[in-house]
């Protein structure tokens, strides 16, 4: 398994690997456009999986100067149970705590259970004293 940083010429790739796998939500902010700005804005902190030239897995990171925000871990279907999906959190970690980021989070869809128990398996907890509130500034409910 080769691991190297993620390029927006990644793109279709990646997005058709994120369609495919359950507990992926994606919004209009993951178009190539948004991605593009997220990786520019974090670099060196996002990661793919390459199994021969196909990408089996992904990670997207970033931090707002004080803590770590992970999204998007996938592994394809075919690929999994292999240890991509922890390799890929280890190499996020480090390129996090290499810019000063020593505490990340991480959401996870409500009934994504096999993420919940990914994340709590490596452990990570679960903040249940906290509530998401979204706000949308615009007229793109699925902004």
């Amino acid at each position: 398994m080769i691991y190297r940083n993620m390029q927006i010429s990644d793109y279709a790739s990646v997005i058709s690997l994120w369609r495919d796998c359950d507990g992926v939500s994606l919004r209009d902010a993951d178009s190539s456009q948004g991605i593009e700005r997220y990786l520019q804005r974090n670099p060196g902190l996002s990661f793919v999986a390459l199994e021969g030239t196909d990408i089996v897995g992904t990670i997207m990171a970033g931090h707002d100067g004080k803590r770590g925000y992970i999204q998007h871990l996938a592994v394809a279907n075919a690929a999994r149970e292999q240890g991509i999906a922890s390799s890929l959190v280890e190499l996020c970690l480090e390129a996090l705590k290499l810019q000063g980021i020593e505490k990340s989070h991480v959401h996870v869809l409500g009934d994504n259970e096999p993420g919940r128990k990914f994340w709590s398996g490596r452990g990570w907890f679960h903040r249940a004293e906290i509530v998401m509130y979204s706000f949308i500034n615009g007229e793109n409910n699925n902004a």
